[in-house]
């Protein structure tokens, strides 16, 4: 699929119902997974790992990886300057990315990352300016992900 009709179906599927309607069905699945901070860390090395394994992620899943930084900043509680519901709105994004039988099928070459993209840009949309405050403060601090 050419790069410009990629990112086109993205932006499409940011607004498809089914699609939304999973991300929050996922904000619920997010406040239970933070309650374990065990579990948490296992789901966010899982997801690192499967990221690796997608060469086509490029940079439409190019923000998960300070995500799930901002996300171990705050189980570690190194980084608590942020509000839960954009916490929950991370995991349930990262979940959804997680999933690999969502809306379409990440087996499916090609085509099978359009949602997580979709579900990240969404996400990323949401929690803008609070990530953007994260990552000034990583960088202050000289933090890695």
């Amino acid at each position: 699929m050419e790069e410009e009709k990629f990112h086109e179906k993205i932006t499409e599927l940011q607004e498809d119902d089914k699609i939304l309607q999973q991300f929050e069905q996922n904000k619920a699945k997010a406040e239970e997974l933070f309650k374990d901070k065990d579990k948490m860390e296992n789901f966010l090395e899982r997801l690192e790992n499967k990221l690796s394994r997608i060469p086509t992620a490029g940079k439409y899943l190019s923000d998960v990886p300070i995500l799930i930084s901002l996300v171990k900043a705050y189980v570690d509680k190194t980084y608590v300057k942020i509000p839960m519901g954009t916490i929950i709105a991370i995991i349930g994004a990262l979940i959804y990315v997680f999933n690999p039988f969502d809306i379409i099928p990440d087996i499916i070459p090609g085509v099978g990352i359009l949602d997580d993209a979709a579900v990240i840009a969404f996400a990323s949309k949401l929690v803008h300016d609070d990530v953007m405050e994260y990552k000034a403060w990583r960088d202050a601090n000289k933090q890695s992900l």
